[in-house]
This record gives structure tokens, sequence and C-alpha cells, in this order.
């Protein structure tokens, strides 16, 4: 409905208006002549359809859209030319307040650097607007309307009550205070429009996700929403990321000369000796969202290349080297156990939470916990564990100590390291029992060896974890947090309920089962201090 030629119905004419007053606007970067603001089919088509439709009563029908379309479609501009329809265009009302709200500072600046430019170059709009730069906003005297452009990442009060709002790229607002107050203060305004033009997310815990969701269904006819508008653009699981069909498919622009596709061509080229890149373009030029963080440490798909299954049983004889990550009380705590059998890692997990918050966990998460800790897998000794340990109010450590004490005497386990923060409580009951541990502190100094041991493997396919559910779901939230020369030194979660231990566990293990059984944990760490020393100094 969105690039076809099918009829929009617009009884009163008023998208007609919209569009005729876009094509009045200038842009100082067109190529047009006289510098017309350049609208393509596509976008005009998408102006219609918000614009054109009515309910019984003359109301324009569409009161939310969202717009999910890739890098390069010129949203920025899109963006502007909507929030001055609103402004100073037909859909203008007196004392209107109109807000644009990006992402971080930055954005906000060229949001409003790009109405400000069109506004500059018509001269029938520069004439009636005052800009005041410093508060990144555009006012008319004499409507007393005016648009401000805001960033997620000031604290910003709920008493906004907006005519007409555009959330830029909700995806990647770290804060959702300023978003919740221009959805809630909306809904105040009859009429009021907002609208959600961002890029794919990832995963489903950042904060467009419920609004993709809905999108989904109302798309589906699962949900019959008049009044709400989606339009995606995305590419299908199955299609050929490489094919310009699918690009041409997804990226509604290209046809017109955007993105570049010389560009495009040259970044699918790529992929096959950056297969990291991959999400990246799959999620910001196709629209695919990705089940991981927005900023993985691999792709899900390349962690889901080591999903072979495998029997813990085969694993007694084989060296192995065991991390523990622990939490917090209320938290999730792991035992990572990793087996070396020639140059490939096999790996497994144990996972602990607490049965009081079970439950929420789950409805937070929207995972099933209380499937996980009713399912279960075989043991060496043939015998059912569930895949999550689930007990009492807090994290049960002597559980967790008796299965360290378990597994030393079922495998060949060659060490066993902790982070020494939360480590007490288990390493005076293993070692009471003749089990030695020693210290792994979780600190860039020792992850970030750690987290390259563990991208070398992964990206060299060289693990198998057997498609264990709940260290996927660890790795699906793990973000890396980077350097700045770039190097990945340790790993973050964007909130509380969102697990990423048994991802910390891995590293930790796989960086010292990498090293080997000949060489001493002080020595290799001693020999990564002096190389970092000597990086700093040149």
């Amino acid at each position: 409905m969105y690039v076809d030629d099918s009829e929009i119905p617009d009884p009163q004419g008023r998208a007609q208006r919209c569009i005729d007053f876009i094509r009045l606007l200038k842009h100082p970067k067109s190529r047009l002549p006289e510098r017309q603001l350049r609208l393509d089919p596509w976008q005009e088509r998408l102006i219609r359809r918000i614009y054109g439709p009515v309910d019984e009563f003359g109301n324009r029908l569409t009161r939310v859209v969202y717009l999910q379309v890739g890098k390069g479609s010129r949203k920025t501009s899109l963006s502007a030319v909507l929030s001055l329809l609103h402004l100073l265009g037909p859909e203008r009302v007196p004392r209107a307040q109109c807000y644009v709200v990006a992402h971080n500072k930055e954005n906000a600046e060229q949001g409003y650097n790009e109405a400000a430019d069109i506004v500059d170059a018509t001269p029938e709009l520069s004439n009636v607007v005052r800009p005041v730069k410093s508060r990144l906003r555009l006012y008319h005297p004499k409507s007393g309307a005016y648009m401000m452009v805001l960033s997620s990442d000031e604290s910003r009060g709920h008493s906004i009550t907006p005519d007409f709002a555009l959330v830029d790229e909700l995806w990647a607002h770290r804060k959702i205070g300023t978003y919740q107050a221009i959805e809630g203060g909306i809904s105040k305004i009859p009429g009021s429009l907002l609208i959600i033009a961002t890029t794919a997310g990832a995963g489903t815990d950042s904060p467009d996700y419920p609004m993709y969701a809905y999108a989904k269904q109302v798309m589906s006819g699962e949900v019959d929403d008049p009044n709400f508008l989606p339009v995606i653009f995305e590419a299908d699981r199955d299609d050929d990321i490489l094919d310009e069909r699918t690009w041409h498919k997804v990226l509604p622009g290209l046809r017109y000369g955007y993105p570049d596709i010389s560009m495009m061509k040259r970044k699918a080229a790529q992929l096959a000796f950056k297969p990291s890149d991959r999400a990246f373009f799959e999620q910001f030029f196709l629209g695919i969202r990705q089940e991981s963080s927005a900023n993985p440490l691999v792709p899900m798909w390349l962690y889901d290349e080591g999903k072979e299954p495998f029997s813990l049983s085969d694993m007694v004889g084989l060296p192995c080297w065991i991390a523990v990550d622990l939490s917090h009380h209320r938290d999730m705590s792991v035992i990572a156990a990793v087996w070396k059998d020639g140059d490939r890692f096999y790996l497994w997990g144990w996972f602990y939470v607490p049965q009081d918050n079970l439950q929420e966990r789950a409805d937070r998460t929207q995972k099933p916990m209380l499937e996980w800790s009713k399912e279960t897998f075989l043991n060496a000794a043939g015998e059912p564990e569930p895949y999550l340990n689930a007990h009492g109010r807090v994290v049960n450590f002597d559980a967790i100590a008796d299965k360290i004490v378990s597994l030393n005497e079922t495998f060949d386990v060659k060490e066993i390291c902790f982070d020494p923060a939360l480590s007490w409580p288990i390493t005076a009951k293993i070692e009471a029992e003749g089990v030695p541990s020693f210290d792994f502190p979780q600190r860039p100094s020792t992850m970030m060896p750690a987290l390259m041991s563990l991208e070398r493997a992964l990206v060299d396919r060289k693990i198998i974890h057997g498609g264990n559910p709940l260290m996927r779901f660890c790795f699906e939230n793990a973000e890396v947090e980077t350097s700045k020369i770039g190097d990945s030194k340790r790993l973050v979660k964007r909130n509380d309920w969102l697990s990423i231990d048994g991802t910390v566990a891995t590293a930790m293990a796989i960086s010292r089962a990498s090293i080997g059984e000949e060489t001493k944990w002080y020595e290799y760490l001693d020999e990564w201090r002096k190389k970092d020393d000597d990086k700093d100094a040149a």
C-alpha cells in the first residue's frame, strides 16, 4: 500500500494541501531547479496515507505512525518536513507545540539544523520564523506555535502536551523518560499525531520493541486499530541479504539514488571477510531485527553455529576449565565449564536464580523461565538436571558450592576461577573440600584478553555449546563496551533483569582453556600487561 499505485482516500483534500505545501519548500542541498525540496513517490504516499483518510466525524484517522526504514533513506529530511507541516503548514493550529525527540544531543542538533536549513532556504518561511538555536527551537510569533528538538539524555518532566511529536531512533534511547512524557502528553490533545521514525532495533528489551511488536500485530490483522499506521520496511529471514532485489524491496529510496548502491555493494562484499558486520548490515539497512543486543560480541547467527548437541558423559577425561560468575542475592549466578578436545571447546553452564522472583523475571525478560526451570538435560552420570536451578528467596550459594565439588570429582578440572569480589562464601566451602580456586578479577586488564579469546573462538567456529537456552539468553543480552582504541574491555547489559553472567563466565573459562595447561596464569597476565604498557608508550 505504501509503494504501489492503489488509491488513498482524501475526501477533505487535506493530504493534497500538505503535498502542495511541501512542494513549496527548498533545501540547500537540493539539485533540483531553484533548490526545490525533493519528495519521492514513496514519501508522498506515506504523507497521503497519514493525512488523507478521515473517520466518520471528519477527523484525521491516523493518530500514531510507526515507520521503520533502513539507513540512508533520508529519514532526517522527512522528519523535518513532517514537523514543519505542523509548525508552519496546513496542519498548524494556534500555539501548537511540536517536538522532535532524538536519542542524544548530537542527533538533536542534526534534526534541528535540518529543519532550520529548510526554513532558511525557503524565503516565504524564513521571514516569519524566529530560530533560537541555543534552545534548538523554531518559533512562529504570529500563531505562537513552536517546534523544539529534545534529546532523550535530558531530564524532562511530564508536563509536555504536544500537538505533534516525532520520536527518532527509539531503539537507541538509553533513557525513556522524555519519550514516556511525550507518549503520555500527546494522548491529552484532540487531533494530535505521534510518529516513531526509526531503523530496526535489536532484542526484546530495547525501548522500541513494544511499539514494533504492536505494529506487527496491526499489520497482520491480529489487532484492529484504525488509528495506528504501521509502515515497516524489512527483509524476511529467508531473503538473500546479498541479492539486490532484497535491497530494493526494503529500501524504498534505492531506486531514486539513496542510499548509494555502490556503497551497498561494497559493504555486502566485505561480509565474507568481516562476518561480525553481518548483523549491522541486516539490522540497519535491511530492517531485520536482531535477537541480540545493539552491540553484541558476535551476531547470534554466528553463535548459533555452535549448537551441535553433545553429551556431558563424553567430556569425562577431557581437560576442563571452570569459571564462576556470582551475583548479588536476587540476580543470576552461573558456573561455566569448558572442555578442550583438540582445537574445539565444549561449553556448558549451570544457572541459579531465586525461585521468589522467577515469575517476575519471566515477565520482565519475556523468556520462558518457568519452563527452563522444569526442562532437563542429562548430566555426566545420566541423571536429569534442570536448565535453570530456582530455589528460595536468594541465590543458593551452598548449591553452587556443592555443584562445583561434584564437577571437580566427575571431570578432569584444571582450574576453577572466580571474581574475588563475591567469591568468599563459595571458595571457603569448596577449599574445605580440597577443591582449589584462584582469582580472576573482572576488570578491563583481565577481561579485555578474555573477551578477545572468546570472540576469536566464536568467529573460528571452535565453540560447541549444544544449544543451551540459558547460555544463549546471556549471549543475546551481552553488549560490548569498548576502549578508546576500539578494544572490547567489558560486557554490559541494558537493564538489571537481562542476564549476561553466562557470557562473562564463558569468557573467563575460554581464556584459561586457550592458554593451555603449561602456562601459568600470572605469567600470561604479566606478558599481556607488558604488551599493553608498550602500546601506551608508543
